[in-house]
């Protein structure tokens, strides 16, 4: 045993002022969780010890005799050294942002030990024989100090790979990295100068360990905060690899034309670099595989995406027509649109409406058969392409139409939808489909039509209409005609009804159901429907300031009755033209009543606060009830022109439905009004049942202002208003009648009386139905 020396002191003191470093690292992996915890745990450990084995190698050394610095004590301190080493290298492959995870730690790994086994070789070339750069210096005898050395250019190696490949920012890694490479340095200079027995280089290995070590220590505190993913899936840059094998070509050629031979540790580093590299090479492919594998299936999901609707499952319009150019060659297209979807949007909200769509999807997919695929076209809009021929594709059409109506249960509650189904087998089967959809529609919806040829005329015939319909007005060729409407039995003129007639110079008369329809699809409605109120009270002021005791009907489409400035409109143009607003009757289709009720009855109620009256045209052909009736706001109701007719298709002579529909509208207080009559016969029909006013062509056709004026005259010439006198004993074989009976002062109620009643009147004449300015004479009592 000798005395330690001044600078054997300083070497352990040195060792010592690497312990809080330790310390630190240890703390700091208690502190974090997942990855941060385990790669700073690991450095702590291998930090721990590196530093155990250089202090008991020290000590050991210091404490021992002189003769017992041996390759022995040396060995057993690279080997401590070296775990130490590895476990700091691990726990810097570990750092959160060192890679995204364990196969690419491994790739890093890889790269470093490339890198490594090329420095290790070109090392070796210029210590070996004939280089021999070290001379004497050379450590043959000590083999021990191998281990560090390659753990020291692992080390160097892997640092420049995580220069290149570690996440930003890269700077802490890089440093710890360097710090692991010091570290490893000291720890081959620490054998070294134990196995050589040189004080000098174990002092200034130790001070150099510690340094290495407080640098972890510090990057590691510095790294403690996120970093920003980044980096190429495939980690372009190849220059790491290419760079050290030139670097051992190089070497080896030196070596060899200087006349160096191959021992074992150049075999040694040349296996190392070719099994590294091979290595590489197979995770590279594998990477590439993967990373294929994964762009396809995304690139299969965007797809899938791209022809696919979200919200239903079924193909998309793309998809549909992908299916299209691969359909066989007996192939059928079914197209369906959803009857009044939007109201259901509307008034449930669009939450509901997408429920519905989905089920609506849903059901379709279960009635395909294999190779029918199944498309939503957009909003409430589908479409099933399927193999067969257009009878089959009929029948399939009639069984979706039956499948669709049934109830959707959405919230609780049922909604009840129809849809409009077009059907096409040959030509451009998107655009045919979707002709006879539009087709089915416009024919009532709720039923299922095939495409015919006729429909693209049809189509283009729309498109003209569209396009001339914009300037009729201006071109001064709409025109009104008026239809009279005479009392019963009289046939006295007391009103009319204003018709809406076009005559195009080059298409001729257009019919109005042909333009109507048109008028309401194109937003033109509005525009028209102004013209013709306009017009009509024009013409009736210009009546009643000439004396002519009348008042005149206007149609009003359902689209104009909802606007919400509609009943203000209608009051500006009675009070311009100074028209009393109860010789105006706004006519409603009973159509009308299957849209929104409660918004109805508001809009007619407006229309009545300004005075004027109601009519419910095309009363038996709709949809309303008894209970409607008696909601919504009218005041006349116009018989249907089906009903007038329908006792001619029967036998017998009696008319129940108009009788019915008489009585109804006599007991609720309403003015009944039948049209469409054509015959004598229906004449006495409508007579019998005891309605009170009558339209049709028995009494004259639609025919101009000046026409119309004419008959006027001639009507206000001969027809006396004197009401008949009340009958004291009316015939045995008379009819009930609907008449107005006096309950009291003022007070006047619409009753059907029998013959047998005292007030019963039977009937003659007409009763004073020419002026509405009397409530009473209009049926309202």
């Amino acid at each position: 045993m000798h005395s330690p020396s001044g600078m054997e002191l300083a070497g352990l003191a040195g060792l010592l002022a690497a312990v809080p470093a330790v310390a630190f690292l240890g703390q700091s992996g208690r502190r974090h969780t997942g990855a941060a915890r385990r790669a700073h745990l690991l450095l702590a450990a291998g930090g721990a010890t590196a530093t155990g084995a250089a202090l008991a190698g020290c000590a050991s050394a210091l404490l021992s005799m002189q003769e017992m610095h041996s390759q022995s004590l040396a060995t057993l301190v690279a080997i401590g050294m070296g775990i130490g080493t590895m476990t700091l290298l691990a726990g810097t492959v570990a750092l959160p942002g060192a890679a995204r995870g364990p196969a690419a730690a491994v790739r890093h790994v890889l790269d470093g030990l490339v890198i490594a086994a090329a420095i290790f070789f070109v090392g070796w070339v210029l210590i070996a024989h004939p280089t021999h750069l070290l001379g004497g210096a050379t450590p043959n005898e000590c083999p021990a100090v191998l281990i560090p050395a390659i753990l020291a250019v692992l080390a160097l190696g892997l640092t420049g790979v995580l220069g290149l490949h570690a996440h930003r920012p890269r700077r802490h890694t890089v440093r710890v990295g360097a710090g692991v490479s010091v570290m490893a340095i000291a720890a081959t200079g620490i054998s070294g100068g134990i196995c050589r027995q040189r004080d000098g280089l174990v002092l200034s290995a130790v001070l150099l360990l510690s340094a290495g070590l407080i640098l972890v220590a510090w990057a590691v505190r510095a790294a403690d905060r996120p970093v920003r993913i980044s980096g190429d899936v495939l980690e372009r840059g190849g220059a790491y690899a290419v760079v050290p094998m030139l670097g051992i070509l190089a070497a080896l050629g030196y070596h060899l034309s200087a006349g160096g031979t191959m021992d074992a540790y150049g075999y040694f580093g040349l296996s190392v670099e070719g099994l590294a590299l091979v290595a590489r090479q197979y995770l590279a492919l594998d990477d590439v595989r993967r990373y294929t594998v994964r762009l396809r299936q995304s690139e299969a999901h965007f797809r899938d995406l791209a022809h696919t609707d979200p919200l239903t499952g079924l193909a998309n319009r793309r998809g549909l027509q992908v299916a299209l150019r691969e359909r066989p060659d007996r192939a059928a297209l079914i197209g369906v649109d959803m009857d009044g979807f939007k109201t259901v949007n509307d008034l449930r909200g669009h939450d509901v409406g997408d429920a519905v769509l989905a089920e609506v999807g849903a059901r379709l997919q279960r009635n395909l058969l294999d190779g029918d695929v199944a498309a939503r076209l957009g909003g409430d809009e589908f479409a099933v392409l399927m193999r067969g021929d257009a009878d089959e594709a009929v029948l399939a059409a009639h069984r979706l139409l039956a499948v669709l109506g049934e109830p959707y249960e959405v919230d609780g509650g049922q909604i009840f939808l129809s849809a409009s189904v077009g059907v096409a087998s040959t030509g451009e089967l998107l655009h045919d489909a979707d002709l006879a959809l539009r087709y089915a529609k416009q024919r009532g919806k709720n039923r299922v039509e095939r495409y015919d040829t006729g429909y693209d005329e049809l189509l283009r015939r729309r498109g003209t209409l569209t396009g001339e319909l914009r300037h009729a007005i201006e071109r001064d060729q709409l025109r009104l005609v008026f239809q009279p409407v005479v009392a019963l039995p009289s046939t006295r003129l007391v009103g009319g009804e204003a018709l809406l007639r076009w005559t195009h110079p080059e298409l001729g008369a257009v019919r109005p159901d042909e333009f109507i329809p048109v008028a309401e699809e194109s937003g033109l409605i509005d525009r028209i429907g102004a013209w013709v109120l306009e017009n009509a009270c024009r013409q009736l002021a210009a009546w009643l300031a000439d004396g002519h005791d009348i008042w005149l009907s206007v149609n009003v489409s359902p689209k104009e009755l909802h606007n919400a400035d509609y009943a203000g409109r209608v009051a500006d143009v009675l009070a311009e033209y100074g028209v009393p607003a109860q010789r105006l009757v706004l006519e409603v289709t009973e159509h009308a009543v299957a849209t929104d009720m409660d918004e109805l009855v508001r809009r007619l109620a407006e229309l009545r606060e300004t005075g004027v009256r109601i009519a419910l045209d095309d009363f038996g052909a709709g949809y309303s009830s008894l209970t409607q009736l008696r909601t919504l706001p009218v005041d006349i109701l116009k018989i249907d022109h089906a009903l007038v007719a329908e006792p001619e298709s029967r036998t017998g002579t009696a008319a129940p439905l108009v009788d019915v529909v008489v009585r109804l509208g006599h007991r609720l207080g309403l003015e009944v009004l039948a049209e469409g009559i054509g015959t004598p016969a229906q004449r006495d029909v409508v007579e019998e049942a005891g309605c009170r006013l009558g339209q049709g062509s028995l009494f004259g056709w639609g025919v101009p202002a000046e026409h119309f004026e004419s008959r006027l005259k001639s009507s206000r010439s001969h027809v006396s208003r004197a009401l008949p006198a009340p009958r004291t004993s009316p015939p045995k074989d008379a009819t009930a009648r609907s008449q107005m009976v006096r309950l009291g002062p003022g007070i006047r109620q619409l009753r059907a009386l029998l013959p047998t009643d005292p007030e019963f009147v039977a009937p003659g004449d007409d009763q004073n139905v020419g002026s509405v300015d009397s409530g009473r004479e209009m049926g309202q009592g």
